[in-house]
C-alpha cells in the first residue's frame, strides 16, 4: 500500500475481510501485523471520521514532530514513538467466515512517517472442527 501523507489512517477492514473470504476459513483467528517501526495497526470506530482526527491530534500532542529534545539522527522520533504507542499488530476472531468486529469497529493501518510504500501482513489460524 502507498500512503500519501506524513500521518494517515487507512481503513483496511474490507481488504482483510476479502482475505478472510478467500481463505475459506469459517472459524478461527486473523492476525494483522505491520512490519515497520514508524507505522502501526489499530482497531477503532470507523463510522465517524472525527474519531480518527481526534486520535491523530492527540498522538501529535503526545509526540510532536518537531520536539528539539529528540536525538534520533533521522529526524523521525515522533513516528517511532507513535508506532510504539499504537502497536504493530491486532487479532480479530473469525466467526461464520467473517471478521467478528463490533458494529462500529474497523481495522486501520496507521502511517506516521509517510508518504511511503508499506506492507501489512495477514495470517490466519483455523479452529479445529469437531
Amino acid at each position: 500500500m502507498t500512503t500519501s501523507s506524513r500521518t494517515e489512517f487507512v481503513d483496511i477492514t474490507s481488504r482483510v475481510h476479502r482475505l478472510v473470504t478467500e481463505s475459506g476459513i469459517k472459524e478461527g483467528m486473523a492476525f494483522i501485523f505491520v512490519p515497520h517501526t514508524t507505522a502501526a495497526v489499530t482497531i477503532n470506530e470507523n463510522a465517524d471520521p472525527d474519531v480518527v482526527r481526534d486520535m491523530v491530534m492527540t498522538l501529535d500532542k503526545l509526540a510532536p514532530w518537531d520536539d528539539p529534545a529528540y536525538h534520533h539522527a533521522e529526524g523521525n522520533s515522533a513516528a517511532h514513538l507513535k508506532a510504539s504507542l499504537v502497536g504493530s499488530s491486532v487479532n480479530v476472531m473469525i466467526h461464520g467466515g467473517a471478521l467478528s468486529l463490533g458494529v462500529w469497529q474497523g481495522i486501520y493501518f496507521c502511517e506516521f512517517d509517510g508518504p511511503r510504500t508499506r506492507s501489512v501482513r495477514v495470517g490466519f489460524l483455523e479452529s479445529a472442527s469437531e
